[in-house]
């Protein structure tokens, strides 16, 4: 983390979360890994059984080890985990994810009921399709709309790719991510509206779940501001549909 990112250089709690939840009138939440490493998993777990309304976690195992079905049979023990996740985004090799070693490990989640979390950029999409083409049966959600470049108002091919992969009826969409996507500073919440347009006409809003990216989202935004943009959005849409997108869809995709 540089020195524009000193807000993150802090230990960040269940207890600093919580009164937030309940300032936006949310129940719980689900806890998704940072760190390519198993310890975290047993950290996360330690926290979900101390506090009730961490609802769930998407941890992380090694999908190419030779051994991942004796840690997704260990894993099994622990009915908080809801899935993996690995960071593709931060992997040098554009290609990461079609790695076939990489691929077979993803294509083993379903047999243990395990979600996939896709974290990439906009420019990993062109192999998301591959990817999520070759496992059809996988249940997967893209984080963070996949990062298109707010900033600098790109959308076109964002747009285009994201929306040949939401054709796939076992994607979903994680509405997250953004003020960070955005000019951290000076964004205003007209920025955002193309975009979410864009994800609800690709995935309608029964494969759309609010995320909120924190504590990364205070770089550019406190929790509340950022959840107020997306409900402020979906203010129109039926009450079904708003519920939904705030925890339906999310219970129903992680069975929680």
């Amino acid at each position: 983390m540089n020195e524009q990112m000193e807000i993150l250089k802090t230990d960040y709690l269940p207890t600093d979360l919580e009164p937030l939840l309940k300032s936006c009138d949310l129940d719980g939440c689900v806890a998704v890994q940072a760190n390519q490493a198993e310890v975290e998993n047993d950290f996360l777990l330690q926290l979900a059984d101390k506090n009730d309304f961490i609802k769930g976690i998407v941890g992380w195992v090694d999908l190419r080890a030779k051994n991942l079905s004796e840690r997704l049979e260990y894993y099994q023990k622990f009915s908080k985990i809801k899935g993996f996740r690995h960071v593709i985004h931060d992997e040098p090799e554009l290609n990461f994810m079609l790695q076939p070693a990489f691929m077979k490990g993803v294509s083993m989640l379903k047999k243990y009921g395990y979600t996939y979390d896709i974290l990439i950029f906009a420019a990993h999409l062109p192999n998301t399709l591959k990817f999520v083409k070759n496992l059809p049966d996988q249940p997967f959600v893209i984080d963070h709309i996949a990062k298109p470049n707010i900033k600098a108002g790109e959308i076109d091919t964002w747009e285009k790719q994201l929306k040949k992969v939401a054709s796939f009826e076992n994607v979903y969409c994680k509405i997250s991510g953004m003020v960070t996507e955005a000019d951290w500073s000076s964004w205003k919440k007209e920025d955002f509206t193309k975009y979410l347009d864009a994800v609800v006409e690709a995935f309608g809003t029964n494969r759309l779940m609010y995320g909120s990216d924190w504590p990364v989202c205070t770089l550019a935004a406190n929790y509340e501001t950022q959840f107020k943009l997306v409900k402020d959005y979906f203010s129109s849409f039926s009450k079904t549909e708003q519920e939904q997108i705030l925890g339906g869809n999310a219970i129903q995709f992680y069975k929680i």
